[in-house]
Order: structure tokens, then C-alpha cells, then sequence
């Protein structure tokens, strides 16, 4: 064991927080691929996003007022906002086949990143069962996403 401490695990208004950044990140992409895309597998997987992420986050909303948790702001959620919004510049640039490519890659990884979070940290962090309960229902769904994604981007190559 070194002597330095690792990152201490959040807490349920930081792991509530994180997890509706992260539904809220992939509506925003979706919005955007809809506006951007023509291509009709590109637009179902979007569409399919948009409206899986929102259901998501309305169950989390209804939650943290149940529970009467207001969600907390963290470095996870800032870094996760952050890099969304770099990647949105980006995308924004593209069109056509280029932009469909870079959307399903970006899903691929995006829906990468949220999975090892939820597995690796926010769900063996959860202390609330019906937090931790969504959050490995969540999983499974976003588990999906990823399989749907990596599917698509291989389509498209």
C-alpha cells in the first residue's frame, strides 16, 4: 500500500449527479445526430438514445426527490461535461458519412467510459438500495447501448 489515499468513493448526491450527466450528455448527442445525420440506422440508434437516456433520468429525478437527495456537482460530472462539450465542437463539424462514423465511434466509447464507471465505482459505492437498484438496471440498458453502438460503427466502416 503507498501512503497516499486513493480518490474517495462519492457519495449518493455525487453518484446521482454523475449518472444524470451522463444520461443528459447522451440525449444532447442524440439531439445532434438527429439534426446532423440522414442516414436511417444512424437516426434509429439515435432516436433509441434520446429516448432511453430520458426515461433514465426521470426515474433518477424521481429518486433523489423520493429519497430527498439533492444531486451534488463533482470533478466526475465536470470531467464528463467537459469532455462532452469538446466532442460536440467537434462532431458539429462533420457531416455526412464522416459525421455518422465519428457519432457511432464517440458512442462506442462514451457508452465505455459510463459502464466502468458504474460497474468499477458508482454502484459498489451506492448506500441506497433503490440508488443502487437503478443504477444496475441502468447498466444493463446502457450495457445494450454499447453492444448497439459498437454494431453500428462497425456498419458503418
Amino acid at each position: 500500500m503507498h501512503a497516499e489515499a486513493a480518490a474517495p468513493a462519492p457519495d449518493d448526491a455525487q453518484i446521482a449527479h454523475i449518472a444524470y450527466t451522463a444520461g443528459a450528455i447522451d440525449v444532447t448527442a442524440a439531439k445532434q445526430a438527429l439534426q446532423k445525420s440522414h442516414n436511417p440506422v444512424v437516426r434509429a440508434f439515435a432516436e433509441e438514445m434520446a429516448r432511453d437516456h430520458a426515461a433514465v433520468n426521470e426515474q433518477a429525478l424521481a429518486l433523489v426527490k423520493k429519497l430527498g437527495v439533492t444531486p451534488e456537482d463533482n470533478a466526475t460530472s465536470q470531467s464528463l461535461a467537459s469532455a462532452a462539450a469538446a466532442e460536440q465542437t467537434k462532431l458539429a463539424a462533420l457531416n455526412g458519412e464522416a459525421y455518422d462514423k465519428a457519432y457511432a465511434a464517440n458512442e462506442v466509447a462514451f457508452h465505455r467510459t459510463v459502464n466502468g464507471a458504474l460497474s468499477g465505482t458508482l454502484i459498489p459505492a451506492a448506500q441506497n438500495a433503490e440508488l443502487k437498484s437503478l443504477l444496475e438496471t441502468g447498466l444493463k440498458l446502457f450495457q445494450s447501448h454499447q453492444m448497439h453502438a459498437e454494431h453500428l460503427a462497425q456498419s458503418l466502416k
